[in-house]
């Protein structure tokens, strides 16, 4: 868009759909984090990132991958992996094909800690998110996720 170009204002379904996607995430992410570190002392970041581990494998991954993964930045997982690495629920492990790159490993410590938060996380999702949506609500968001995200995976329309 050059800089002489007038931006066409949203009109109003499309700033409602637009608005009403930041304030939900907005909120739900607010009342999941406070549930966790309420319950288990856990942030919601920090559950996406030993969650994302747990599906892996071999409950590793990539530093890079794990920050794309978890919708974090290289350097906010970064910090995030110091803490976890300092109370033991991760440790991190060479990358045998790179050396610049770096696993981060799911312990025995962090698998227990999220199996602890677990039935809290999926409670909380619930009763915020999926319980306030009919089942043709929820497949027509999971398409339009999807589309949006260009997910592989993502549900036929």
């Amino acid at each position: 868009m050059s800089s002489t170009t007038i931006a066409t204002p949203l009109d109003e379904r499309e700033l409602c759909a637009w608005r009403g996607l930041l304030r939900t995430h907005a909120t739900l992410t607010k009342a999941l984090d406070a549930r966790l570190e309420a319950a288990h002392g856990l942030s919601l970041s920090t559950y996406e990132v030993l969650a994302s581990l747990q599906d892996t494998e071999r409950h590793r991954m990539r530093m890079c991958d794990l920050a794309s993964t978890a919708m974090l930045s290289r350097s906010g997982l970064s910090r995030l992996a110091d803490r976890l690495e300092r109370d033991g629920l991760i440790a991190r492990a060479s990358c045998h094909d790179d050396a610049r790159g770096a696993y981060a490993v799911l312990t025995e410590a962090g698998a227990a800690k999220l199996s602890e938060a677990r039935a809290t996380h999926l409670e909380a999702v619930r009763e915020h998110f999926l319980g306030r949506l009919s089942d043709d609500e929820l497949d027509a968001l999971a398409a339009a996720w999807g589309r949006l995200s260009g997910a592989p995976d993502a549900p036929a329309d």
